[in-house]
């Protein structure tokens, strides 16, 4: 019986499948970071119920109500944090796009006129296939691409009965979408560039120092000296970090610094480059005010408009200085009435709703006065090196003296560049 057993638990052994290979750590990383967006995009105002109780299911272990304050408390699994540290002091990201949908006409003539040209010179070759339904500008009509060689397509105009629409030079052609035939072959491949995005993290760190005298002495409203100035180091460090998310610039050379090189990070005024909007230009009204640049609600519909076409994103922050949050504050003013019983003024807008998104209007000191940040919060991230969150580090005292530095070193992540905008010459 006992060699009968043993015979058995040898062949379960064998039979026991290997041991999974071990997980890398950068890609548990990326996908944990995944998933805590795909929370935040879950709760967002506006997500159904279903989908809304679903992603408190898959992600949240514990949740405590309190009644009487009538506020809750989610708590994430223990090592959330850690997960989402980086690692290196290099963060690389990718960005993917979606294979655009549209280009423009490029050329100034049209044979026989441009109402019945079928032959047109668009802007980027390979955008086009055989069988798209296209629409030219806002009008429409309707074409159906028969033919594409490079850069110019050959379509049949007024597709299915629908009226003429006349082109001109830099007009948008919009696909619809592509008409494929019965038992055809597969169409070529098309795909884009995943693009690779990197930054750096900074070191941020302050001296800490307290004689022995200070440190015994009572200070008032004070109980311990050190942790004061400890506090008030981490303070400091904090407001240089929302400094450097928003204005930081890396250098063009030596990124990766060294002991004799300092390394800085780049922010979020140096990383967002294509959604980079100023009024009058661009398709962007103008503002108002003698130098047509004063902030008006044109302006800001406009830019969150180009932003959500160029990426589908939803900007849900707007970042603004003191001056440019009251001009956002008087886009209310004429619609405001006041009675005579009335006691308090009340001139404030900390939502902006629009048709592309519910976005927070938040104030920072740190962003320029002529500058508005148009933000996707689940795009977006300041992380610390693993380890190396502000911290508080003693160091070997010379003398009658406490002594150390507060140190921590962090970086931004900025997914998907398209997905943010910023507007700049304002007033």
């Amino acid at each position: 019986d006992l060699k009968r057993r043993r015979e058995t638990l040898e062949a379960d052994v064998a039979n026991k499948p290997a041991s999974p290979k071990s997980i890398d750590p950068e890609r548990l990383r990326a996908w944990a970071r995944e998933q805590v967006a795909g929370l935040s995009q879950a709760l967002k105002p506006g997500t159904p119920m279903m989908e809304a109780r679903a992603a408190v299911h898959a992600f949240i272990p514990k949740i405590e109500i309190d009644p009487n304050r009538k506020v809750g408390t989610l708590y994430l699994p223990r090592d959330t944090c850690s997960a989402l540290q980086a690692v290196f002091v290099r963060r690389d990201t990718s960005a993917s796009e979606l294979f655009p949908n549209f280009d423009t006409v490029s050329q100034v003539t049209f044979v026989p006129n441009a109402t019945d040209a079928t032959v047109i010179t668009t802007a980027t070759p390979g955008r086009f296939r055989v069988g798209d339904q296209v629409r030219i500008g806002v009008g429409r009509e309707i074409m159906l691409v028969t033919a594409v060689s490079g850069a110019q397509v050959t379509v049949v105009r007024r597709y299915g009965g629908t009226p003429g629409t006349a082109l001109v030079n830099g007009v948008r052609l919009s696909i619809i979408g592509n008409a494929a035939l019965e038992g055809d072959d597969r169409p070529d491949p098309r795909f884009t560039t995943r693009a690779r995005r990197r930054n750096y993290t900074q070191i941020l760190t302050a001296a800490v120092e307290v004689s022995g005298s200070m440190q015994a002495a009572r200070q008032v409203a004070v109980d311990d000296e050190l942790d004061w100035q400890k506090q008030e180091r981490v303070r400091e460090l904090i407001r240089d970090l929302e400094n450097l998310v928003i204005n930081g610039v890396a250098p063009t050379a030596n990124q990766q610094g060294g002991s004799t090189v300092r390394r800085t990070m780049a922010g979020v005024l140096s990383l967002v480059t294509t959604n980079a909007f100023v009024p009058g230009q661009g398709g962007i009204p103008a503002g108002g005010g003698a130098g047509l640049t004063d902030l008006n609600e044109g302006i800001i519909n406009a830019a969150l408009a180009r932003v959500w076409d160029n990426s589908s994103s939803r900007i849900d922050t707007i970042v603004v200085n003191g001056g440019l949050k009251r001009r956002i504050n008087g886009f209310l003013t004429a619609n405001r009435l006041v009675t005579s019983a009335e006691t308090r003024f009340r001139d404030l807008v900390s939502l902006y709703e629009s048709d592309y998104g519910v976005a927070k209007v938040v104030l920072s000191r740190w962003v320029p006065a002529d500058t508005v940040l148009l933000l996707d919060s689940s795009r977006i991230e300041v992380l610390p090196l693993a380890g190396r969150s502000f911290a508080y580090k003693p160091q070997a005292s010379t003398g009658d003296r406490e002594a150390g530095q507060v140190i921590g070193e962090y970086t931004l992540e900025l997914r998907n560049e398209l997905a943010h905008g910023v507007i700049r010459g304002l007033t």
